[in-house]
């Protein structure tokens, strides 16, 4: 089957980064359709779109819906079989990143790929690269602003957890992904340029980060390992919160976090244990050749020890 793509650019209020990342993405190859969703503008964006750029698709909604919903509603609408999603202070750097990503899926294992990407106003260092660009790595998370994944995969997962907010919901989809059987992947493209703000808002980093990981163990861990696991978590937030002084944003967030444990809107869906040292090893230590991963992945599918593919909505936790 011939695989298709959507670049897909979720956007609020920022319209002029966001002509430079549309004028980026006009100039791939290999495209479906260039996807923008205005996530409840007001500073004109979508009047923008329409009259600069009138061959990319406009989808809005009238009421922001934050960008976890906002992503998952655009992949639904999405006409690609792949989606490649990049944030709208992104910009692609070489014309050919849609052709090689589209190729990094030839192993049908492969569900999503993390596409290396620069944060410029951070460092110089890319991120994502593949240690062997003649080997197939496996990671355990892509980061929202330089990610693809297989659209038919992203809807029977449930798309993004929306109980997460706006951070740590790529390493809970890439669990859930994983505890399905596929993979994802350092892509092999030219690293996308990120020009993420300097001057972003450490109370809410803070907050969302301790509050997201706290929930991301709710959700997944197996129960033998979700307390320490959890206190583990809340434990290096809290302590890297105490040294750049958010400790009362970091608490705030843990606290949040308990709150939608409490009243049931976060639900427990745990991965097999077999899962969760396989994508805990990942984060901890890096990629990991897809020839090492594989066979014990396809083995326990085989045992039936991961779960069915027919229940599409194993692992997800919605509010």
């Amino acid at each position: 089957m011939l695989m298709t793509c959507t670049v897909l650019i979720t956007t609020k209020d920022r319209r002029e980064e966001l002509k430079k990342a549309i004028a980026s993405a006009l100039t791939q190859d290999g495209v479906t359709e260039i996807l923008v969703f205005d996530d409840g503008s007001s500073d004109g964006t979508s009047e923008l779109v329409r009259r600069d750029f009138p061959s990319v698709r406009l989808e809005c909604s009238d009421r922001p819906l934050g960008i976890i919903s906002a992503r998952n509603r655009a992949i639904r609408m999405a006409t690609g079989s792949v989606v490649i999603t990049i944030d709208d202070d992104c910009v692609f750097q070489s014309s050919n990143t849609v052709t090689v990503t589209m190729s990094d899926f030839s192993d049908p294992v492969v569900g999503a790929v993390a596409i290396p990407h620069i944060n410029v106003n951070q460092s110089t260092a890319a991120r994502s690269i593949p240690p062997q660009s003649d080997r197939v790595f496996a990671v355990s998370e892509f980061t929202g602003c330089a990610s693809a994944v297989r659209r038919d995969l992203f809807l029977a997962l449930g798309g993004f957890n929306t109980i997460l907010w706006r951070q740590c919901e790529e390493y809970d989809f890439c669990t859930r992904l994983l505890a399905y059987g596929c993979v994802t992947r350092c892509g092999n493209a030219a690293p996308i340029l990120h020009f993420e703000s300097a001057n972003r808002n450490n109370d809410s980093i803070n907050f969302h980060g301790a509050r997201g990981h706290l929930l991301y163990a709710w959700c997944n861990v197996p129960m033998w390992a979700l307390l320490p696991h959890a206190v583990a978590s809340a434990a290096m937030y809290l302590g890297h919160a105490s040294r750049t002084h958010h400790l009362k944003s970091a608490a705030k967030g843990l606290a949040s976090a308990v709150s939608a444990i409490v009243s049931m809107r976060a639900r427990r869906h745990p991965v097999a244990t077999s899962v969760y040292w396989v994508i805990r090893r990942l984060r901890r230590r890096g990629p990991l050749e897809l020839t090492a991963l594989t066979p014990s992945l396809r083995a326990l599918i085989a045992k039936g020890q991961l779960p069915d593919r027919k229940d599409h909505t194993q692992g997800v936790c919605t509010p």
